[in-house]
């Protein structure tokens, strides 16, 4: 007699579900943003993409903005960063 989980193609172990974030490889969570745009009622509807590029692109600001904070740290010989040093770096403010 054939188990049950056999006839269905499996070999009995299931596979744990994998996230939106790393099948895109994206460290920002796809599902919080998909939350948010669903929630904060931006259209009446949203597709999937949409949210996955959203991540990618506040990813890779974020990304450049941390680069931007550390080359300026590493500059004017600061050990961590702070607010100044973000506007240091835009050329708001100058030293």
């Amino acid at each position: 007699m054939i188990s049950e989980e056999a006839s269905k193609g499996g070999c009995g172990r299931t596979r744990k579900p994998i996230t939106r974030s790393k099948r895109a490889r994206l460290q920002f969570h796809v599902g919080r943003i998909t939350r948010f745009l669903k929630v904060g009622k931006y259209a009446e509807r949203v597709g999937a993409g949409a949210p996955v590029y959203l991540s990618a692109v506040l990813e890779y600001l974020a990304t450049k903005v941390l680069e931007l904070a550390g080359n300026a740290a590493k500059d004017n010989k600061k050990i961590g960063s702070f607010p100044g040093i973000y506007s240091l770096q835009c050329g708001m403010i100058k030293s």
